[in-house]
């Protein structure tokens, strides 16, 4: 649902006007109200608990933060991803975090994952550009449903988690489908398939 509000904000003044933090997207300077579904956060909800799994065992100076807003270099954007990765010590340099829990630089992020949904050309489109941009190395999009068109998921279309690693300055994407074991820079110790990450939509 987009918030009727009477012109367009800046990132700041998103910031001050947004009454629950953890709800609200900025998107060229609309405030945009996120309704997830129960499977949509069941699915984000599987995919923390396995990348903490990780950070525990691989003893990694990472963590996942309950929220963060991710500020693209545009003034009028605000995005909030289902699951944030962050540097423990290069967060720490990043201005708006210990106050607003948001990141403006590339570097605090390891990786980003967003599970698309109705507003899958944001994913794929708008996001993943800005993110890249902004130097966030690693970039998931769990396609769960299948609903991104052809050139992003293939034909015939089947569930596709698309892992974007960045290189001199851009994204490589490889996609996963099926028994694929899905290959992270961020996590290489990840031992799970593209199958147990949608199964957990089931």
């Amino acid at each position: 649902m987009v918030q009727a509000l009477p012109s367009l904000l800046s990132f700041e003044e998103f910031l001050d006007w947004c009454p629950e933090p953890g709800r609200y997207e900025l998107i060229d300077g609309v405030v945009v109200e996120l309704n997830p579904t129960g499977t949509h956060e069941k699915l984000a909800g599987f995919v923390v608990a396995e990348l903490n799994f990780e950070i525990r065992q691989q003893r990694l100076p990472c963590f996942i933060p309950r929220t963060c807003t991710v500020k693209p270099f545009t003034d009028r954007a605000g995005y909030l991803p289902d699951v944030v990765v962050l540097d423990e010590q290069a967060v720490k340099d990043d201005p708006l975090w210990e106050k607003r829990s948001t990141i403006t630089i590339g570097r605090s992020a390891r990786l980003v994952v967003e599970v698309a949904s109705t507003n899958w050309r944001d994913d794929y489109g708008r996001k993943l550009t800005d993110y890249e941009e902004m130097g966030i190395p690693e970039y998931w999009i769990i396609d769960y449903l299948a609903l991104g068109a052809s050139r992003y998921i293939g034909s015939p279309k089947q569930p596709t988690i698309s892992v974007c690693c960045l290189l001199d300055g851009e994204y490589q994407v490889t996609r996963f489908t099926g028994n694929d074991r899905i290959v992270s820079q961020a996590f290489p110790e990840l031992q799970i398939t593209a199958n147990q990450v949608i199964e957990a939509a089931r």
